[in-house]
């Protein structure tokens, strides 16, 4: 018999839900944030639960920098705070999201999400106009 998978959600990951929903809310797209809710939990949550390793491997992106490879050490320092597995944190990316996790035994971490305009420059806002 295959074992269960059980999918769980960190503090980070609903915060990052909290973010996504201000994001889109000023956008003035709310109805978005209701269909990203409806996404993860009939098709996001339950892939995990059948694949739990279908997403991209995270730390298999090179460091490009100096910030980005600092940045990954720390998430490396804190990964192995759950898991002694570099290859367990992975990237989900779905319609216009990002979703990291980390698959630990039997159990599946949703760690953070983001809308992927969350992840661009807003040039307008830092060059004096207002943020969109």
């Amino acid at each position: 018999m295959a074992r269960r998978i059980v999918v769980k959600l960190v503090a980070n990951f609903e915060r990052n839900l909290a973010d996504v929903e201000r994001f889109l809310t000023e956008r003035e797209a709310p109805r978005a944030f209701d269909a990203l809710l409806d996404e993860l939990t009939d098709t996001v949550i339950a892939n995990l639960e059948r694949f739990p390793a279908m997403g991209r491997q995270f730390l298999a992106h090179p460091a490009r920098s100096i910030e980005s490879s600092a940045a990954l050490e720390a998430l490396c320092a804190q990964l192995s705070a759950i898991t002694p597995d570099a290859e367990a944190l992975h990237e989900y990316v779905f319609d216009e999201y990002v979703v990291l996790y980390a698959g630990v035994g039997a159990i599946v971490y949703l760690l953070a999400i983001r809308h992927q305009r969350q992840l661009s420059f807003d040039f307008q806002f830092h060059w004096g106009g207002s943020p969109r």
